[in-house]
């Protein structure tokens, strides 16, 4: 059979496919998608004359990076501010709400372009949906998602979407009505999957550790408690609708994404998937279900996690920069035992590092460095640096229900692509934060260039 010819021709110092095999050092791509990895001698054949070769020198190619957690439409609306800034805590974000849908429109084709310039080609919009409709930001209302599926539907999109239903407010209370009318009404134009996928709902459980309230199983250090945001008189009316929450969208065939930062918050989570998975599981297989944030999670609750196949995004960053408000909520210590990275990849849990933007910048290789710094010193550096990379890449795409299309680069996988200034594997991950963003690629076409000319 005749050779395909490329379209597209990498040349690198390293070609990081993120399988576990070693680097190659070139890479060919045809409508779209990786056709092939290996050496330049490999290559040679499927070069034509209208194949595009770019030597990249020193440079190296990894996967599109992919936030499983960033709100794109409120992210390009804010920045470049963020609601952290320079405080230990988070703080109000300006106040720039989108009330039009140009605004809308607008603020994801911004985020679109700052987070192109990072090397993203996938995130995760987690929380989109009417619950949010009379929201004062204006970034998570059902406008927002017909302002995705337009954008997609013209070619638009500057990166892949995936999106979670939101019944309930942002941050904010929701009861089992809304969330059974939310998923009864669940329908309109649906744009390619491959751009815009909503594949689950979110539900906000509690709070979070330096406001208080997160819902825990012990008293804050001053004396009070948290309930849960989820509807009810009590904390067992509450917790029981909580469990009905889940177990009603696993029977719908949806992910659910729980924001729950408190252990006893967790425990509820865990024991609705464990109910969940125990009633529909051989039919309906790994829908993916994951805690957001996690940030009290015991070491006990780990290992259920892990047996139990539920995933954990989460956000080094703000565990580097609350340590000391958490401390003062929960007691001196607590942060200490807070975010425990290190024991959820010993697990094999799919850790998906998030930024939570524009909570915190998007920008991942700080991300990766804040991991580091929470989780102490490696000794073995590479390795390390292996593990937090997979973090962006490949446990993303699984949290996405992608992992057969995209999150690695192999032969048939989606030509998303992040080339870098260097070899992360030849820095510390405390110095990744230095190496520029050279170039983009998203499903074969370069998206962002940092310096035109600079590529040969």
């Amino acid at each position: 059979m005749p050779t395909s010819v490329a379209d597209l021709v990498l040349r690198a110092a390293a070609v990081h496919p993120m399988t576990g095999a070693a680097p190659s050092r070139a890479l060919a791509v045809r409508d779209g998608r990786v056709l092939r990895v290996g050496s330049d001698r490999d290559l040679q054949d499927v070069i034509g004359p209208r194949t595009s070769v770019l030597d990249l020198g020193d440079r190296a190619v990894l996967p599109g990076i992919n936030d499983g957690h960033l709100h794109a439409a409120w992210l390009g609306a804010l920045w470049p501010d963020t609601l952290f800034a320079d405080r230990g805590a988070p703080g109000p974000g300006p106040d720039r709400p989108l009330r039009t849908d140009a605004e809308r429109r607008s603020a994801i084709l911004r985020a679109g372009d700052v987070l192109a310039g990072l090397g993203i080609t996938s995130y995760t919009e987690p929380g989109l949906g009417p619950g949010e409709d009379d929201g004062r930001i204006g970034a998570f209302g059902m406008s927002v998602v017909e302002q995705y599926r337009e954008l997609a539907a013209e070619g638009l999109l500057r990166a892949r979407v995936t999106a979670l239903w939101l019944y309930g407010e942002l941050d904010g209370p929701s009861t089992v009505d809304a969330f059974r009318a939310g998923l009864s009404t669940m329908d309109g134009p649906e744009a390619d999957p491959a751009w815009v996928n909503f594949r689950g709902v979110k539900i906000f459980a509690d709070g979070i550790p330096p406001m208080r309230s997160a819902y825990t199983h012990h008293c804050y250090a001053d004396g009070s408690r948290a309930e849960l945001l989820v509807g009810g008189g009590t904390d067992g009316e509450r917790e029981a609708n909580l469990t009905w929450m889940i177990l009603a969208a696993h029977r719908a065939g949806l992910q659910v994404g729980v924001h729950a930062t408190g252990d006893r918050a967790i425990e509820v989570v865990l024991d609705a998937v464990e109910l969940a998975r125990g009633e529909r599981d051989l039919d309906l297989g790994d829908l993916g279900h994951y805690v957001i944030h996690g940030d009290l999670v015991s070491g006990a609750q780990v290992k259920r996690m892990a047996r139990l196949g539920v995933g954990l995004a989460a956000q080094a960053g703000i565990a580097v920069r609350t340590a000391g408000v958490v401390d003062a909520a929960m007691g001196a210590g607590s942060a200490a035992r807070a975010w425990p990275l290190r024991e959820v990849l010993d697990a094999g849990i799919p850790l998906c590092l998030t930024s939570d933007a524009p909570v915190l910048s998007p920008d991942w290789r700080r991300e990766i460095a804040a991991a580091d710094a929470w989780m102490g010193p490696a000794e073995d550096v590479r390795g390390r640096m292996g593990e937090l990379l997979r973090c962006y890449t490949v446990h993303p795409a699984r949290q996405d229900g992608a992992a057969g299309w995209k999150g690695t680069l192999e032969p048939g996988m989606v030509a998303d692509l992040c080339v870098l200034a260097a070899d992360p594997f030849t820095v510390t991950p405390a110095e990744l934060p230095d190496l520029d963003v050279d170039l983009t690629v998203l499903g074969g076409q370069i998206v962002h260039e940092r310096s035109a000319g600079t590529l040969t």
